[in-house]
């Protein structure tokens, strides 16, 4: 009986299922289709040959063609094409197989490979043929890269699928091919006279194994594409590099890699990314190609495994000419923050790492860090009447934990009067500063407000709302912060500055322990009664009687170490190191806004690049500080992606973004002033 009701139950439960799998599939190849031209689909499907696919299924691509084709544009139309003949060299992949084949099963069969390499080697010939068959674009004129204009929507870049370098048993496979790796391509950088090299470079990591790229449905490396942005041509009245000034230009990136001992701890949050992508071993490669073709000259990385920093980036990193700093997290986290500079641009002044716990403090009880460093650039041989500045470059990953804004804000205190002691200079102003991280707070929430603007009024405010990353405003209950947010046992002004580096506003003013006043409770001075004082029965007619065991005057001390008297500001905190960010968090183009990361499916920004600007006098747009570059210049960036792009992706991780970060990139140019006879040792390091 129980078998007869499942029976009934399951089966048309189950042809549903197929039947949303099906119609899914069936929209995300007009999806490909949309951007694709219907001669290279069936060049696609018809370098495919070994093996018959059922009718069914052959009607089914045969339907998918006929529709494509009807919905191109008329300048893209092709001749009609009759009934395909669709042959396959392994079985009909379906459900998420139709995305990414299983890699393990890959290095388990070296058959697979070789049918995928004679796969690929049809398929270049038969473009080649059918390019010469259609003189819709003449064959002298095609680039490496065509691009095919989609309404609506950025140019995308058509590319045949490559091969990558074979691992170790998988049959070599001899294409000659006109690009290297599609992932890579969606790497490069926007610019016409840029090529693109036919031979990656040699794999540095040891013991590790790299996967082989299988042709996929979704072109990633057209829906990931991220251009570059050159912001040093662009006319703006705030942000203009001046020509006659020579500039000491660097790359920074900020990435958060994700650490793997965070994904096997929380498989929930990766339930839509293949078992295979999530491996070390597939990620670690894809993570350091990506490093290593944008070239950055200062990496900031967040969610570093400590194991994998000693054992595998470390040593990676040093063979591309970079020397790292790492922090671990303290208490029993893995992971921790990095920084990395060529030491062929940058000379390291001074390190000082930031751990946030506090024994005993509430608002600083947890195991975040971060990193903070004094840097020298380098000038090249030839300019030593020249000079440069230092530069300050910090890091940090905050507490992710959206109701704790408290914490955030007192962790973002710790590191901003870090950063106000190294990069103070002896004259009380401030070297150039960079600023990274993971601040797990969205823009123009009060945090980011706070970085940007230099002021937050704090007092009443709902801790939840410090971050903006959810709203737990129906709540009955909630934590409010309160002023002070710290006690001044820390050692930390409402300025955002150590209390042994601050100078009292009013010279002479000192803050004495509270065991050396009350040695004057009952001193001769407080027993005498003043004369103006109003004569209370009861309250003001009696004296003072000095207790039996209260020391007499003669035995009083001095306080050993009186500190300047700081006093504090009833709910409002304050910096002056004047930052601004890199991104505009909009991105015009598409009307949406810019995501750095997409956990459960929904994009937020969270990862940011700050520098030091120069504030615009009474310049305030929309609660925002104007600014405008100083002597540390924006001159380029990397473009951000909105979150519907993300999602045609399936998210992140997928098979070509190995983290569940996107990468933030920006190009810096600092000021480079000549030096007076005399004057060689002029800048003095604040170590």
């Amino acid at each position: 009986m129980i078998a007869t009701v499942l029976c009934y139950v399951l089966l048309p439960a189950a042809r549903l299922l197929r039947a949303l799998r099906d119609a899914f599939f069936t929209c995300r190849k007009n999806v490909l289709l949309a951007k694709s031209t219907s001669t290279q689909i069936e060049g696609v499907f018809a370098a495919t040959r070994g093996k018959s696919v059922p009718e069914e299924q052959e009607a089914l691509l045969q339907q998918w063609l006929e529709e494509g084709a009807g919905n191109l544009p008329a300048s893209e139309s092709v001749p009609a094409v009759g009934k395909v003949s669709v042959t396959l060299t392994s079985d009909w992949l379906e459900g998420s197989e139709l995305l990414m084949t299983s890699l393990s099963d890959l290095n388990s069969a070296p058959e697979v490979t070789q049918y995928a390499g004679q796969q690929l080697t049809e398929l270049h010939a038969l473009a080649s043929s059918e390019l010469q068959d259609h003189p819709v674009t003449e064959p002298a004129k095609l680039p490496a890269e065509e691009t095919v204009a989609v309404a609506g929507s950025a140019p995308w870049a058509a590319v045949v699928p490559q091969t990558d370098h074979q691992i170790a048993g998988c049959a070599a496979i001899e294409v000659e091919v006109q690009n290297e790796d599609p992932a890579v391509l969606a790497w490069s950088l926007a610019r016409d006279a840029e090529t693109v090299p036919t031979e990656p470079p040699a794999w540095p990591v040891q013991d590790t194994v790299q996967f082989c790229p299988l042709p996929t449905e979704v072109p990633y490396h057209e829906i990931l594409w991220r251009d570059w942005e050159d912001l040093s041509v662009q006319p703006c009245a705030l942000q203009q590099v001046s020509k006659n000034t020579p500039l000491f230009e660097f790359r920074v990136m900020s990435y958060n890699i994700l650490a793997q001992d965070l994904v096997e701890q929380g498989l929930d949050l990766y339930l839509h990314c293949h078992p295979d992508i999530l491996n070390w071993n597939y990620r670690l490669p894809n993570l350091l190609q990506e490093i290593q073709h944008w070239d950055p000259d200062v990496l900031c990385l967040q969610e570093v495994q400590e194991n994998h920093y000693w054992e595998q980036l470390e040593p990676t990193f040093r063979e591309m000419g970079f020397a790292c700093c790492y922090k671990r997290r303290t208490g029993t986290k893995t992971d921790g923050c990095a920084v990395c500079y060529k030491h062929s641009r940058f000379q390291l002044i001074s390190l000082s790492p930031v751990e946030y716990f506090r024994p005993g403090l509430d608002v600083l009880n947890r195991d975040n860090v971060g990193l903070v460093l004094l840097l020298q650039p380098l000038l090249p041989e030839g300019l030593d009447l020249m000079a440069v500045s230092p530069l300050c470059v910090a890091n940090t990953h905050v507490l992710f934990n959206p109701r704790r804004g408290d914490i955030k804000l007192a962790q973002m205190a710790l590191l901003l009067a870090e950063i106000d002691k190294i990069a103070k200079t002896t004259e009380g102003s401030y070297y150039p500063v960079i600023l990274c991280g993971d601040l797990n707070s969205v823009p123009d929430s009060p945090l980011y407000k706070f970085i940007r603007n230099g002021e937050l009024s704090y007092h009443g405010m709902p801790a939840w709302k410090v971050s903006g990353q959810e709203d737990f405003s129906q709540q009955l209950y909630s934590r409010k912060l309160l002023a002070p947010l710290w006690p001044s046992s820390l050692g930390i002004t409402d300025m955002c500055q150590y209390v042994t580096l601050c100078q009292p506003k009013k010279p002479g003013r000192r803050k004495y322990s509270r065991d050396f006043l009350l040695q004057f409770h009952f001193c001769d001075v407080a027993c005498e009664r003043p004369p103006q004082l109003v004569l209370l029965e009861g309250v003001t007619d009696a004296e003072p009687d000095r207790p039996a065991h209260w020391p007499k005057p003669a035995a009083m001390v001095k306080d050993p170490d009186p500190q300047p008297f700081i006093p504090r500001s009833s709910g409002i905190i304050q910096h002056g190191l004047n930052l601004t960010s890199v991104y505009s968090h909009f991105l015009p183009q598409r009307g949406r806004p810019e995501v750095t990361t997409m956990p459960m499916g929904l994009g937020a920004t969270v990862d940011y690049i700050f520098y030091s600007a120069e504030p615009v006098e009474n310049g305030n747009r929309g609660g925002r500080r104007l600014y405008r570059d100083g002597a540390l210049k924006l001159l380029g960036r990397l473009s951000l992606l909105s979150e519907d792009i993300l999602l045609l992706a399936n998210g992140l991780p997928n098979p070509f973004c190995s983290s569940d970060h996107l990468c933030l990139l920006a190009s810096f140019g600092l000021e480079i002033t000549s030096l007076r006879e005399g004057q060689a040792n002029a800048f003095s390091f604040n170590t």
